[in-house]
């Protein structure tokens, strides 16, 4: 580790989803009590950071990010006081702490839209969007809400619509007006001042939406009956206007009054490289704008190889790439991909250039459960049929009742493999998925190169493998997945041989040719070819 370098740089983020990490009262909901209960799992782990999704205040429409007061814990988790030891005794094991900020919108129950709509004349109307009806009565535009219907609702008592991109309960909050701006920094403020170590900003490039309002345009590749009817139209009004760098780098001079503590955005879901890049925005703009990529392509070594050497070369001088594969709204790695190239999922997340984010659970294998609809949780499932539930469901830590999650009736589902895949089963099995995260998370954080080296993809001729180098200051390593069910023989001549220090299968570390590499069915190795002569 280069203790010069901030520790986003260093670090590997773990996300945990409160709701479903550890219940230390009872009650079948996650809390941070439970958090601080498990903190030396997630050392003993080797992660750098937790990223906490959200914690807040707030009514719990969607679960969290329907937030009521940005100065409070909502007392389903705990307390500030709670919040306030989990900081320290995460410091205490050299983990960071990051929070989860919701500043698009806010709950209909905070106390500034109550003001707000209370009449078109309060001092707050305009710390929300408000807009008239059309002649004929209807919504001012045909902006759609995530979880479905229009993004506008309509209030009686004002007669005027109100924007809400979520659900009704989470009225959009107007970036256009400074007021607004000088709030939102103020709890940002607070919360680094408490000891959070960054901020994930929550659809940060969705803070600004089209001056006039005017329609999104359809989206050509939109099915009726097929696609997802939320993106019937393409979204370049609604959200990502321009002028939100300019608002990302204002934020962006609050955060750096504390130093280095990064904002790490969740940007629109793209495979955009240039999009992506232009979050950096001179390095003014975001530290870590999350790339979420990885969740769209298809599961295809050139298809990969590609993206990664795209994005890599776009990011710019002293920015810093990162990968997700999982996270609280998609299905999890182990289904999308199958348990074998999971172990594969787990070796590119973990030895690519940037900062990686691991998804609680993904260190098991733990698979999407499937929830049936009567016990559906999440609002999307709710009103348009597409749950998130099945990636929220509870850590599975042993084989006890509720795979030691709680003692009481948890909040979802536990997957019914928890007896077999829990984190208890699994510590002491080499061969589990937990080892080799572990194993891999290990080889990382003692290896410069991996940390900081540059990244270089070999086209290898083979089909279905991804092979490339880290190399820093002439000490190479040399990464070679293969993404297949076959076992595959890769020529590449040129790199010499080397040492295997890491492979999917385990049973694997020894001398290679790496002019007559074979890797079996879904392996991948790491392979340490050491320096230039």
């Amino acid at each position: 580790m280069n203790p010069s370098a901030p520790w986003w740089k260093n670090g590997i983020i773990y996300q945990v989803y409160p709701r479903s990490f550890q219940d230390s009262n009872g009650d079948g909901v996650g809390d941070l009590q439970g958090i601080i209960q498990r903190l030396d799992y997630l050392a003993w782990l080797g992660i750098d950071a937790i990223w906490i999704s959200p914690i807040m205040r707030s009514p719990m429409v969607d679960f969290g990010y329907d937030v009521s007061d940005y100065y409070d814990i909502d007392p389903l988790f705990g307390t500030l006081a709670d919040f306030d030891q989990l900081v320290t005794e995460a410091a205490v094991r050299q983990i960071k702490i990051v929070i989860d900020l919701v500043p698009n919108h806010t709950s209909d129950q905070h106390p500034w839209f109550v003001e707000s709509r209370a009449s078109r004349e309060n001092p707050r109307r305009a710390w929300y969007m408000w807009a008239d009806a059309k002649p004929d009565g209807s919504p001012p535009n045909n902006w759609l809400a995530y979880f479905g219907g229009s993004a506008w609702t309509w209030d009686a008592m004002t007669e005027q619509y109100y924007l809400h991109l979520f659900t009704p309960e989470q009225p959009d909050l107007n970036y256009r007006n400074p007021l607004v701006v000088e709030a939102m920094k103020g709890v940002i403020r607070f919360w680094l001042g408490r000891g959070v170590a960054g901020i994930r900003v929550d659809v940060i490039d969705r803070l600004l939406k089209d001056l006039e309002l005017r329609d999104d345009p359809p989206d050509p590749s939109y099915v009726e009956g097929v696609s997802n009817p939320q993106f019937k139209y393409l979204r370049v009004n609604s959200e990502q206007h321009p002028d939100v760098y300019g608002l990302i780098r204002e934020l962006r001079k609050t955060f750096d009054e504390f130093g280095d503590r990064p904002i790490i955005g969740e940007i629109a879901y793209t495979t955009d490289v240039a999009k992506m890049a232009r979050c950096y925005d001179d390095m003014q703009g975001m530290q870590l704008p999350y790339n979420f990529a990885m969740l769209m392509l298809p599961w295809d070594a050139a298809v990969l190889r590609d993206f990664i050497d795209r994005y890599d070369a776009a990011v710019p001088p002293g920015g810093q790439p990162n990968y997700v594969f999982s996270n609280h709204d998609q299905p999890r790695i182990a289904t999308r991909y199958g348990e074998a190239q999971a172990r594969v999922v787990a070796m590119l997340l973990l030895t690519l250039r940037g900062t990686p984010t691991i998804y609680y659970g993904d260190e098991l294998g733990m698979p999407e459960a499937d929830i049936s609809p009567e016990l559906f949780q999440d609002p999307q499932g709710i009103n348009i049929g597409i749950t998130r539930d099945g990636c929220r469901t509870p850590m599975q830590w042993d084989m006890t009742p509720n795979a030691g999650f709680t003692n009481g009736t948890p909040w979802l589902p536990t997957s019914p493999d928890y007896l077999t895949r829990n984190v208890e089963a699994q510590t002491n099995d080499p061969a589990s998925m937990l080892a080799l995260y572990r194993r891999l998370i290990a080889l990382r954080r003692a290896t410069p190169t991996l940390l900081y080296g540059s990244y270089r993809s070999l086209d290898t001729g083979v089909a279905d493998t991804l092979v490339y180098l880290r190399v820093l200051g002439g000490v190479r390593m040399c990464v070679a997945l293969n993404l297949s069910e076959r076992m595959v023989s890769l020529a590449l001549r040129d790199l010499g041989s080397g040492r295997i220090v890491a492979s999917t299968h385990l049973d694997r570390t020894e001398p290679v040719d790496l002019g007559a590499l074979y890797l079996r069915e879904n392996e991948g190795v790491v392979i340490d070819l050491g320096a230039l002569a």
